[in-house]
């Protein structure tokens, strides 16, 4: 089945094997999951150390942090504009699931992109990629530093692939996971990006919502 995919598509899933494996160790660790009858979906059934605190730049230039989307339900994703093709089929199912809501449903969602790539990502960058997607979509970036914290936050990995060291030629190895917090900023399930579809992410937001 690999053969059948491109380079990066294979690092990327890669890198989502290895999310998920940190992922299952913080499942296990804390005792706070319940397995849904959906394989691809894990509910929270308490308050996990997924999500939290971050402080980023929003694709308007705005400094935020999560307290800006206090009160709604965020569909957060890390990805990165160069991003070949997993980045797009995701933020694709994400951005179907959103139109697939009724509009009083889909007003309660704030959908998220954060980058795993800050240095090339660009508040302007940004803005131009995430508006390709929904109208909603937002697109966070920021310094190094606070993007690999908010990946800690989330649990999340990412690295440098190929290129050289002063080039911009590289691709980046990250997990490809959707997470769903609640209006009180608490991780409720996760989707796994390259398995889930919009349907079924519709289906259990309806269920919360």
């Amino acid at each position: 089945m690999l053969a059948s995919y491109s380079s990066s598509t294979i690092w990327a899933i890669g890198a989502a094997v290895l999310g998920a494996i940190v992922l299952a160790i913080v499942v296990l660790a804390g005792n706070f999951y319940l397995k849904s009858d959906n394989p691809t979906v894990t509910v929270g059934s308490g308050v996990a150390s997924i999500g939290g605190p971050f402080t980023l730049i929003d694709h308007t230039g705005r400094t935020v942090t999560e307290k800006n989307y206090s009160g709604r339900w965020m569909l957060v994703y890390f990805g990165y504009t160069s991003c070949p093709d997993v980045c797009p089929t995701s933020l694709s199912v994400m951005a179907g699931a959103m139109d697939m809501l009724d509009p009083e449903q889909a007003e309660k969602i704030v959908p998220i992109m954060i980058s795993t790539d800050p240095t090339r990502d660009t508040p302007e960058l940004l803005a131009e990629y995430v508006t390709n997607f929904h109208p909603r979509l937002i697109g966070l970036t920021g310094s190094v530093e606070q993007a690999a914290l908010a990946a800690k936050t989330y649990r999340v990995y990412f690295a440098k692939s190929g290129g050289s060291e002063a080039g911009d030629d590289y691709l980046m190895d990250h997990s490809s996971i959707v997470y769903l917090l609640d209006p009180k900023g608490r991780f409720r399930l996760h989707f796994s990006g390259a398995q889930i579809d919009a349907e079924r992410i519709v289906e259990r937001l309806r269920q919360l919502l």
